[in-house]
């Protein structure tokens, strides 16, 4: 791995990283986030009391599509075309949400920011969504768990 910054010109300027000759691999990327909350908040979400409506039903359409429009609110991104987005939520404890995304595609570049995109946009939907009985949420840590494919290799959090 290089620690040369690929994103910049010779001019020192922004530039979107030219993929061409790079080959095509299959990539996988899985992110995480979490919520935390009140447990009555918590507790009505799991309940489906919510006044919104279904909360991770929602939050999950909206980490899907969040993962297909990255290449529009992240400047640098390339548009891909994704092959696989998944949601899943876990309740960890009686305060805290936890988000998981796994993005796939078959392609010349990663997919590290949709996954990332889809599990932050996933949370803030949460939020939206209970901030009428919950101001104090806290969204985070949200980060990249692994990344299959592609140039740089494999990463797996945690392994050396």
């Amino acid at each position: 791995m290089t620690d040369q910054l690929t994103h910049f010109n010779e001019q020192n300027r922004a530039r979107m990283v030219d993929v061409s000759e790079k080959d095509v691999t299959k990539r996988v990327a899985v992110a995480e986030s979490q919520i935390s909350m009140k447990p009555e908040t918590l507790a009505r979400i799991r309940e489906g009391r919510i006044e919104k409506g279904d909360v991770l039903a929602v939050a999950q359409v909206a980490g899907v599509m969040a993962a297909k429009k990255t290449w529009e609110i992240i400047p640098m991104c390339h548009p891909l075309p994704l092959t696989g987005i998944d949601i899943q939520f876990a309740f960890e404890d009686e305060t805290t949400l936890a988000i998981t995304g796994t993005v796939k595609t078959t392609g010349k570049t990663g997919v590290e920011m949709e996954a990332l995109t889809a599990v932050s946009v996933a949370a803030l939907t949460v939020y939206d969504m209970c901030k009428a009985m919950d101001k104090e949420m806290i969204i985070g840590p949200t980060s990249l768990q692994s990344k299959t494919g592609g140039k740089s290799g494999d990463f797996h959090r945690g392994e050396k």
